[in-house]
């Protein structure tokens, strides 16, 4: 398998990944000191992926699978 079937099977995951979960999440630390005192507060953000940027890179990787590779 070539470098390029490869990035089109990781593409094709990655899109499909994005399709189903719609987006991801990670954990924001924000930190405030007043004085002494000292205040954390940890949220979780969440990133939208939009529905044709999956669909996007589906559609690529399934091109880059299909397209005829030119051997040297």
């Amino acid at each position: 398998m070539n470098g390029v079937r490869l990035v089109a099977i990781l593409l094709v995951v990655g899109g499909v990944i994005a399709l189903i979960y719609g987006g991801f999440n990670y954990p924001k630390s924000h930190e405030a000191k007043l004085g002494p005192v000292a205040f954390d507060v940890k949220t979780q953000e969440h990133v939208n992926v939009p529905v044709w940027a999956g669909a996007g890179l589906v559609v690529l990787g399934v091109v880059l699978l299909l397209a005829p590779l030119k051997k040297r």
